[in-house]
Order: C-alpha cells, then sequence, then structure tokens
C-alpha cells in the first residue's frame, strides 16, 4: 500500500514503523509545526527517508497539493489535533480514515479516553472512521473494546491498552480500504456524546463529591494534566493514589471533609465524602512530580480550602 501519514507524537511514530515493517511505502508523513521538542514521529520519518511536511495548518490548500503531488492510495490520521478538511481528506485514492480512542459516537473530542474513565465507565475502545467535517462524526470502519479496570488511570488505559490496539487497528482498516472491503457504518446518534478538553476547571478536586468521584477523576487525569486542589493558596496536583472506603462513623468521627488525616512513609491520606483518597505522587505547581511523602503536607491540614 502507498500511505500517506498524518500524525504525531509516539503514536504517529508507531503507526509509521508498523506500515514499514509490512513492507508498505509511507510516501508523506504530514506532522505537526516544529515546537520546542522534537515530534517522535518527524525524527522517524526522516531517518526512514519519507518526505515530511508541516503545515501550520492543513486547510492550506498547499497542503492538499502535497498530498496529491505524494500519490498515496489512503490517508492515515494518526494523532491529530488539527482540524482537517474534506479537500485533504479526499486527495488519496481510496480516502482518509482516522483513529479516535473511544467507541463512537460516545466520547466525541479530544479528552475521550480521561472523560471514560472520570464518568465512571467499565469500558471503551477505539474506533477507526472516516473523517467528516463533523468532530468526530464520521462512518465507522471498525472497533475494538477493552475494560477499564477499577485502578487503571488514563496513562494505563492509553499506553497499555488502546495505543497498541489502535496501531493494529489502523493497519488493519487500511488494508480493508484499499480492498475494497470496508463496510462504513453510520454513527448512532441517540448514543452520541461530546465533552470538550480536559482542563483546569474540569480537573479541580472538590472534596465534597464522593470519594469514588474523586478517585476517578485523579485516574482520569493521571499522568496530565493532574488532578488538583489547594494547599494554603498554592495548588498541588495529585497522581498516583488508591481509595479506601470508610465503612464506620468512627473512622470519621470528627474530621473536615478535604482534611489529611494521616502521614507516612507511603505519603498522606486525605478523607473524601465517603471514603479516603491514599496520595503517593504529587507536583506543587510549576514544580516536578515528587513521592507524596516529600510534599511537606501535615496531618490536619485541610485541602481545597
Amino acid at each position: 500500500m502507498r500511505i500517506a501519514l498524518i500524525g504525531q507524537q509516539d503514536f504517529g511514530r508507531a503507526v509509521l514503523e508498523a506500515f514499514l515493517a509490512r513492507g508498505d511505502t509511507v510516501v508523506a508523513a504530514f506532522c505537526a509545526p516544529a515546537t520546542g521538542r522534537p515530534d517522535p514521529l518527524a525524527l522517524a520519518a526522516e531517518a526512514a527517508g519519507v518526505p515530511v511536511h508541516r503545515f501550520a495548518r492543513l486547510t492550506d490548500p498547499a497542503a492538499a497539493e502535497a498530498l496529491r503531488q505524494a500519490d498515496a492510495q489512503v490517508g492515515v490520521m494518526a494523532y491529530v489535533t488539527d482540524f482537517v478538511p474534506q479537500a485533504f481528506c479526499t486527495v488519496p485514492t481510496f480516502g482518509t480514515i482516522q483513529f479516535h480512542p473511544s467507541l463512537l459516537p460516545a466520547h466525541r473530542g479530544a479528552s475521550a479516553m480521561s472523560w471514560a474513565i472520570i464518568s465512571g465507565r467499565r469500558q471503551t475502545g477505539l474506533s477507526i472512521f472516516r473523517p467528516t467535517d463533523g468532530l468526530d462524526e464520521g462512518p465507522v470502519i471498525l472497533q475494538r473494546r477493552v475494560k477499564i479496570e477499577p485502578d487503571d488511570t488514563l496513562g494505563s488505559l492509553y499506553f497499555g491498552k488502546i495505543f497498541p490496539l489502535g496501531v493494529a487497528a489502523l493497519v488493519e482498516a487500511a488494508e480493508l480500504v484499499v480492498a475494497g472491503r470496508a463496510a462504513a457504518l453510520a454513527q448512532h446518534e441517540a448514543g452520541a456524546g461530546y465533552e470538550g478538553l480536559i482542563r483546569e476547571a474540569e480537573s479541580e478536586i472538590r472534596w465534597a463529591s464522593h470519594i469514588g468521584t474523586t478517585y476517578d477523576l485523579v485516574r482520569g487525569c493521571n499522568p496530565a494534566p493532574g488532578a488538583w486542589t489547594r494547599v494554603a493558596g498554592r495548588r498541588l496536583f495529585l497522581f498516583d493514589c488508591a481509595k479506601r472506603v470508610a465503612r464506620r462513623f468512627a473512622e470519621v468521627k470528627g474530621r473536615a471533609i478535604g482534611e489529611v488525616v494521616s502521614v507516612g512513609p507511603e505519603g498522606f491520606t486525605v478523607l473524601g465524602q465517603g471514603g479516603f483518597l491514599e496520595v503517593t505522587r504529587v507536583r506543587w505547581d510549576g514544580g516536578k512530580k515528587i513521592a507524596a511523602a516529600e510534599a511537606g503536607i501535615a496531618v490536619g491540614t485541610v485541602l481545597g480550602g
């Protein structure tokens, strides 16, 4: 197959390597514009002798012309954060396919995996679909399901499950498309949902919420952007944690919601509504991730004030 790859980062690099390992020809790689850190996809493409294009926007007519000159059979979108118009998507002989880390039409949007965890889902997955001008709204070619374990984080869900399945699914879908055997099915709009990016407002911990809700928020924001709370006016981001349910009134008597009830060599424990959050890794705003025991949090400190 002759593939035009549109993407970035480690996922884009892994997809590039998967096609090259099969003996397919990657005729062009369209990568995000250069910033401070080298893009793994761009580096891998250059090392493999694949022409690399870096357009600020893929709406630029020059991007579609570069794709036309590449003479690709199929465009493969692997981790694309830019809007890609139909004038670009329809250039390859068999059109373009796109990866999305949810079971579309659920969790349309850029923070799909985070929201699946935060909303307490026990299952999610990935979809390979035909991109349209609607965000994540195109017909689906194939899907793969994965279980969300009770202690999965965004990191373990993505890197341990969806990342490898997504690479294989893009290769499989490209084969189906080129062979004329890709049955793209319209998304069931009655089950559709869209959520925006996880930002500061969405990732703030509200200790009065049930401990299960708090724990899901921390898991869904780990390793980034991190769920956060305030400590004496400073922001503290929480990462690695465990949940412990309160069984008796005596466990919480005299304590305030959000209060640090114990500190030890592993970290500190915070009282939430219905249980405790045992915190082992944190980051002060502007700092690096550290062991929670090194954060200087004392027993009796009330978080979130």
